[in-house]
């Protein structure tokens, strides 16, 4: 399986109709404290717009949700991932994500046979407090030989400026939130990301 190498990160369905147009093709929905219909018309609601844009969607965490409403990728954390239903996850066919942050969680993640794993934080990241210090680039080069042809997508304190380091250390893909989502120009910052990324796809 190949990744799009621009992974784009959404706190909310109301992003996609104004980033999905700049030419982004794979985006995470990670939507947090939200009333379990609300949440369920979110994921529906952004399972429509990438369907209209022919992106992929996949859906941070609510596995359960994502099985009801016919998606196809999840994306699980390594504690969501120890209280997943797995065998439900690939009976019903969905493709899996999973973050690692050190060598143990890395392994754990290996044993579920991920089609993805993402390796985080890469650099300082303002988006949550985190136990891990940067990963750093060396890193990124160090996982991709461990995990060999399974994609790998850096994630963690992207910018412009480091996304072209991240993908030539050999990540697979770069997962940015913050620069895309705080930026006073979200669309024309995607738009940028789509087309630096362009000669990795």
């Amino acid at each position: 399986m190949k990744l799009d190498p621009f992974y784009l990160i959404v706190d909310r369905a109301s992003w996609l109709p104004r980033l999905l147009p700049q030419g982004v093709k794979l985006v995470q929905l990670r939507a947090k404290d939200m009333e379990a219909d609300e949440l369920r018309r979110e994921i529906a609601e952004a399972k429509a717009v990438c369907t209209r844009y022919g992106a992929q969607l996949i859906v941070n965490d609510y596995w359960q949700l994502a099985i009801d409403l016919g998606c196809d990728f999840i994306h699980l954390g390594q504690e969501d991932l120890a209280e997943a239903d797995l065998p439900a996850i690939r009976r019903a066919g969905l493709r899996l994500g999973v973050s690692t942050h050190d060598e143990s969680e890395l392994d754990t993640a290996l044993a579920v046979k991920p089609d993805y794993v993402a390796l985080g934080p890469v650099y300082p990241t303002i988006l949550k407090k985190m136990k891990w210090e940067p990963q750093g680039l060396e890193r990124v080069r160090g996982w991709k030989k461990l995990v060999g042809d399974l994609p790998l997508v850096g994630i963690g304190g992207i910018n412009l400026d480091r996304a072209r380091g991240v993908l030539d250390a050999g990540a697979d893909a770069i997962s940015v939130v913050t620069d895309v989502l705080l930026n006073e120009h979200p669309e024309a910052r995607a738009r940028a990301y789509v087309e630096l990324t362009r000669e990795f796809v």
